[in-house]
């Protein structure tokens, strides 16, 4: 992995009652980390973590910063400190045992994830090929089984995985991305802007089995900004309509929500985030994200 460079394998997914939601990213050179930003060795193996986030009751949230010691990794498995994921041919499996901050309650037990299909492979976000993506499991099915605290139930899910050379922030200045699950598969938007005033926008559709669709592009469709921190949003729908549903994520630089839009001639409810990098390198949020991602040694 390059210098300043990152790799992370994102997973999320929503009860089938649509009262839970969980987000579980694996770090490999964290991306919002200070420490990382502030490392002149630009080692990203020494700034791993992951990322653990529970909505709709109870709430917690976990981003432990760990260096490279703690870092063991092979073809089917990654481990940061005491959790791993495994890939077993058929599923991923994730070993949780995390704690949350900035109030230090634990977050343990196991998510499994059972893609419906795997898709052909990445795609670049940016023109020198530096910044790729690859939605490798876009529906899929998940099983939550936490001890701590205690939560059992089962739902839809999505996989994928973002690498890149550079920092986020020398590319892009800001993106939002979302995925819809349809009745034949899924649909994934993701608009990226890039710092030299360029920008990619990709709308996707894929089959359950993980073979590409076409997807006629959807309209752009305004939302409002978070409450909090009046983070952007934005997204695409095919009458150019959207709706916030609920928010998940409120921070100065990001925001997940749930969403009420037409995709593909449905009505669906999709998963979308907001990211801006531009946000994320302003001093005082780089001073603030230590309190809620700190960093051990072990």
């Amino acid at each position: 992995m390059a210098r300043g460079g990152y790799a992370w394998w994102y997973v999320d997914a929503l009860s089938a009652d649509g009262r839970q939601g969980l987000t579980l990213i694996a770090f490999v050179g964290s991306v919002f980390s200070t420490y990382y930003a502030l490392d002149r060795s630009r080692n990203p193996y020494a700034h791993c973590a992951l990322n653990v986030a529970l909505y709709g009751g109870p709430n917690r949230f976990a981003l432990t910063e760990r260096g490279a010691h703690a870092l063991e990794r092979g073809a089917d498995h990654l481990a940061i400190g005491p959790s791993a994921l495994t890939w077993d041919g058929t599923g991923l499996t994730v070993r949780i045992d995390e704690r949350a901050a900035p109030l230090p309650r634990p977050i343990r037990g196991t998510v499994r994830l059972y893609p419906e299909g795997i898709t052909e492979g990445p795609f670049t976000l940016d023109g020198a090929g530096r910044h790729r993506w690859w939605p490798i499991a876009p529906s899929a099915r998940v099983e939550v089984d936490l001890d701590e605290p205690a939560l059992r139930w089962r739902g839809t899910g999505y996989l994928d995985t973002n690498a890149g050379d550079e920092a986020l922030e020398d590319a892009f200045t800001d993106w939002t991305w979302c995925r819809a699950d349809l009745s034949d598969g899924a649909a994934i938007l993701y608009d990226v802007r890039h710092r030299d005033g360029g920008g990619r926008n990709l709308s996707l559709r894929f089959a359950r089995d993980g073979s590409r669709r076409e997807i006629r592009p959807p309209l752009p469709a305004p939302l409002p900004p978070t409450r909090l921190w009046r983070m952007p949003r934005a997204t695409r729908s095919d009458d150019g309509a959207a709706a916030v549903v609920r928010t998940f994520e409120d921070t100065p630089f990001y925001a997940r929500s749930v969403l009420a839009a037409r995709i593909g001639g449905e009505a669906v409810q999709p998963v979308h985030e907001s990211l801006s990098l531009t946000r994320l390198t302003h001093p005082l949020v780089r001073f603030m994200l230590p309190f809620r991602m700190p960093r051990v040694l072990g």
